[in-house]
């Protein structure tokens, strides 16, 4: 079976690429590449690149890329249903991908080959707390400020048929059910957490979250920072410069990041976080049967409706 490495990217149409670009810049990503309709943004991390913003008539998600081990997984996923072939990307970081629509319309690309860059990333400062003191002879300074991304954590999908495509993407990458939501009627499955499968290795929690809903879009995507102080400083820069805070912050229940929401130009969730729980193939998938509400364990509280 195919299994993916990680997730890589994900892939916009907007309407206006400068109003993008002073968005996803405040937001703490970089151009990496600029040409006439589309915009690449990267982190600070070793990706190529983490996010792709296509100029078109409307604002939509075209979908997301994840990244498998070899050519030979792009070669067995170019003959399944839905693919493409096999094709050099023009992308930054060059590599072959392959690209797969799901059900929905979702554009899903596999990837392979691409340049990682060598990147060092900022390390928060030490955490003092009662138990342990490991920060000594320094003292805390942090100033309001863009706060970098480090890397692309997930993105959430809303299916008309949840069952499928969980089933189309553990079929194509191998993903494993970290938990899931129930229904309304507290037995069916209406949500699951995916995450890759690298077996006894520690991963995160979900690189991918499928909710079914009456209409196929994106939730949210969603950008690890260095830490606390990170979602802290970003989230009163945002504030700061006027843009549309959409929930945040607080921690999650399932996955337990600390988590800060925002609303973009356009009108899309894109998330800062950070600690996130770590699993391995030990974990087994629980099924949570309460409101959006209660998925927060401290901090600010979502709507009912934040997933529907």
């Amino acid at each position: 079976m195919t299994k993916a490495i990680d997730v890589a990217y994900v892939r916009y149409q907007v309407t206006d690429l400068a109003t993008a670009e002073a968005f996803l810049t405040d937001f703490g990503l970089t151009v990496v590449r600029r040409g006439d309709t589309e915009l690449f943004f990267g982190g600070s991390g070793p990706a190529p690149f983490l996010y792709q913003a296509v100029l078109g008539d409307e604002p939509r998600f075209l979908g997301a890329g994840l990244r498998v081990e070899s050519s030979d997984d792009l070669a067995h996923l170019s003959c399944m249903d839905g693919s493409g072939p096999v094709e050099p990307t023009d992308a930054p970081g060059g590599g072959s991908r392959v690209r797969m629509r799901m059900p929905d319309g979702f554009e899903i690309d596999a990837v392979h080959g691409a340049d990682q860059l060598r990147k060092l990333t900022e390390s928060p400062q030490g955490f003092n707390t009662a138990n342990q003191k490991r920060r000594v002879d320094h003292s805390v300074r942090v100033s309001t400020g863009i706060a970098p991304v480090v890397r692309l954590g997930h993105f959430v999908l809303h299916v008309t048929d949840h069952d499928n495509a969980v089933a189309w993407l553990t079929e194509r990458f191998g993903l494993l059910a970290s938990d899931h939501l129930a229904g309304p009627d507290g037995v069916s499955i209406a949500g699951t957490f995916l995450r890759v499968d690298h077996g006894p290795l520690p991963v995160d929690h979900h690189c991918l979250l499928v909710l079914g809903t009456d209409e196929p879009a994106v939730h949210h995507c969603s950008f690890e920072v260095a830490g606390l102080d990170a979602v802290m400083t970003a989230h009163d820069h945002l504030l700061d410069a006027g843009y549309q805070l959409d929930c945040g912050v607080g921690r999650h229940l399932l996955g337990s990041q600390i988590f800060d929401y925002w609303r973009d130009p356009f009108g899309f969730r894109i998330e800062h976080y950070t600690d996130g729980d770590l699993v391995t193939a030990v974990h087994r998938p629980t099924v949570f049967a309460g409101s959006a509400e209660d998925t927060t364990q401290w901090g600010a509280k979502p709507p009912k409706e934040f997933f529907q």
